[in-house]
């Protein structure tokens, strides 16, 4: 029995750190946009690369967290899929049902990191996906995958209809919810918790809303817990009883990528652990604090110990009950 089977695509990132005092850059915050001076040469400071792909994050930091683990993936038959496969091996990750597809590439993004906060170009494999057998296992967190996801998310609402003791817990990919938004609704009243950031849950709420009403409206959709993640203005939830806000660290960032991976992988792995939701809140904080402090998705994962003991650091930072509007 396993704690926790990841389902996503997996990829290969390229991070480009691009010069914070560079006049040929600048941030268009009204448009939310990343402007670049055209066909000029942009100065990199550093630049790295990473295994990466929600499924992979949410796998190694729930393993690093004391969760035995198994994904399912989908990779090329690559140099860029050798690689992942060795990194998850490597990470004690069960890696017997990833699947390598023949004459394929594996995925990939070129991550452009400015002043802290990053723009991700994202290469879409084809793929036709199929589902093998899941391994028993207590907790299932499905994620991003591209075109063709229906047939596996199909083939996962009836296996948890013959399975309910399964624990669901999703954060559906800028495919998904570009492409798929109906198909995702569906898989919603399967779900025990919900991960979204807050642009996310406008759009499965289908409107505009502030974070306690959009939370009520997600919860009476069939969801058991739902979490908003909201930059730095920190993390929502709501159990159907209570909204709770938790901050974040007085942490500075020097790359934001795969924070919101590694909020779900401390929050998924505490409530196995069988922590209250608040306590799994903290640690999905605590986990995020750590990857910020890094170039990529994985390399400030935190280790049981290093959550307890950023958690300890800063005790006065704890989820606080708020009311819904």
């Amino acid at each position: 029995m396993l704690d926790i089977v990841t389902i996503g695509d997996s990829v290969i990132d390229t991070f480009l750190i691009l010069n914070d005092a560079t006049k040929q850059c600048h941030i268009n915050k009204k448009n939310r946009e990343l402007c670049l001076n055209f066909a000029d040469k942009i100065p990199i400071t550093h630049s790295d690369q990473s295994v990466g792909g929600n499924a992979a994050n949410v796998a190694v930091g729930a393993k690093k967290l004391g969760c035995s683990t198994a994904i399912i993936t989908e990779i090329g038959d690559d140099i860029s899929g050798s690689v992942i496969f060795n990194v998850l091996s490597d990470a004690k990750i069960e890696t017997k049902y990833i699947k390598i597809c023949k004459n394929a590439q594996t995925r990939y993004s070129v991550i452009l990191n400015f002043q802290s906060e990053r723009t991700i170009l994202s290469y879409q494999a084809k793929r036709s996906y199929s589902l093998p057998k899941i391994p028993q296992t207590k907790w299932i967190y499905y994620t991003s995958l591209s075109a063709g996801f229906e047939k596996i998310q199909h083939k996962l609402i009836t296996h948890l209809k013959k399975n309910p003791a399964i624990r669901l817990a999703m954060n559906p990919g800028c495919y998904q919810m570009s492409n798929g938004l109906s198909e995702i609704k569906k898989i919603l009243p399967y779900t025990d918790v919900l991960v979204v950031n807050k642009e996310e849950a406008c759009e499965l709420a289908g409107q505009k809303k502030d974070i306690p009403k959009l939370l009520t409206l997600l919860h009476k959709k069939g969801i058991s817990h739902v979490v908003i993640t909201d930059s730095t203005n920190g993390s929502y939830s709501y159990d159907g009883e209570q909204i709770l806000h938790m901050p974040t660290y007085n942490i500075k960032a020097i790359a934001r990528t795969g924070a919101g991976d590694a909020y779900t992988s401390g929050l998924l792995s505490a409530l196995i652990h069988k922590k209250t939701l608040a306590e799994a809140m903290q640690w999905g904080t605590s986990n995020a604090g750590g990857v910020i402090q890094k170039v990529g998705a994985q390399r400030g994962l935190l280790s049981l110990r290093g959550t307890k003991a950023l958690i300890k650091k800063y005790p006065k930072v704890v989820p606080k009950k708020i009311k819904s509007t």
